[in-house]
């Protein structure tokens, strides 16, 4: 029996995630996130109240799966196959789907706004913390060492937001603007997606509207 080394056969495996998403789900600069359902439950949640609609949990986190390896430049088209829904049961879920992921958006901002301001307290502690161990830069150490924990302190916190946690919010928010800015269509059976020009310029137009209408609300 031959020796091999199959850990290290695993560990240089490699993906194919960006051919996988241009073939699955790219076409012509717009990613169609395709969803087969048989009933409106699939979408809408049971425990629902008339009015006061949320999505099923499940369907909600296929779309975002879907949404988040995709080229973050694509607008999102959500078509919803089935022959199943009413025009009624179409527009609460089209409304609901909206509703739902701009409130999440909303979500975000608040943290955002809270993290900003969290960033602005740490650097002028940073720019603080400076100032003292500079004026106090002939004292001995010991007087000094409170002002060095709070430089370090504010520091570490700063770096922190600046590679980690701002990069993932960042990356939250944009994620949150995409979602909320989803396009949802229904048809009755699959058929593959071909947009033309046309049809790319028009879902901008309609995300630029939309974006621009989100902005005045504030």
């Amino acid at each position: 029996m031959l020796n091999r080394n199959i850990i290290k056969l695993f560990e240089s495996r490699k993906g194919n995630l960006d051919e996988r998403l241009k073939r699955d789900y790219v076409r012509n600069g717009v990613v169609t996130v395709p969803c087969q359902i048989s009933d409106y439950n699939d979408v809408i949640s049971a425990y629902s109240v008339k009015g006061y609609e949320t999505l099923n949990t499940e369907f909600k986190d296929y779309i975002k799966t879907a949404a988040e390896y995709a080229p973050p430049k694509c607008p999102l088209v959500l078509n919803m196959i089935g022959n199943c829904l009413s025009q009624k049961e179409k527009k609460t879920i089209s409304d609901t789907i909206q509703d739902t992921f701009a409130y999440e958006l909303g979500i975000i901002e608040k943290d955002e706004k809270r993290h900003t301001e969290v960033f602005i307290l740490m650097m002028v502690g940073l720019i603080f913390a400076i100032i003292l161990l500079y004026l106090t830069r002939t004292l001995a150490d010991e007087p000094r060492e409170l002002i060095y924990v709070m430089f370090y302190f504010t520091g570490d916190t700063l770096c922190d937001y600046i590679l980690l946690t701002g990069h993932d919010l960042r990356h939250d928010r944009r994620m949150a603007g995409r979602l909320a800015s989803i396009k949802v269509v229904f048809s009755d059976k699959y058929e593959e997606p071909n947009y033309t020009k046309s049809d790319v310029n028009k879902l901008y137009s309609e995300i630029e509207k939309d974006v621009r209408e989100s902005m005045q609300e504030k």
